[in-house]
């Protein structure tokens, strides 16, 4: 079963949403990109925030997928997340990380 990171960050107060997403997109996933056994990696710019109309609570998203938890837990120890979490730095957004394990619905209920 694949298991992926799932993280939601805002960004820093003096950085605007595009340099934000540019950022992260081009910059940080170039660090990202290189963690070992990475299967996926998707972001996402929150353009809508159903719980906070009047603006998002989160800028964007990226989820990060692995043939297994294993994997997962493999990346996490390896110098490549390290070098990734370097780069983030004292970086003055929120965050919050979760780990997963995905069932895709949409592929049991054709089975």
């Amino acid at each position: 079963m694949s298991a992926s990171l799932v993280i939601l960050a805002t960004r820093p107060p003096e950085w605007s949403r595009e340099q934000f997403t540019t950022w992260w997109r081009s910059e940080h996933a170039d660090y990202a990109k290189k963690l070992p056994g990475l299967a996926a990696y998707r972001h996402g710019e929150v353009t809508f925030d159903y719980d906070h109309p009047e603006g998002p609570a989160w800028d964007g998203h990226a989820v990060l997928t692995f043939p297994s938890r294993e994997v997962l837990d493999a990346a996490l120890r390896s110098p490549e997340w390290a070098a990734a979490v370097a780069h983030v730095g004292r970086m003055k957004g929120k965050r919050i990380a979760l780990i997963s394990e995905e069932v895709d619905l949409l592929a049991k209920q054709a089975a």
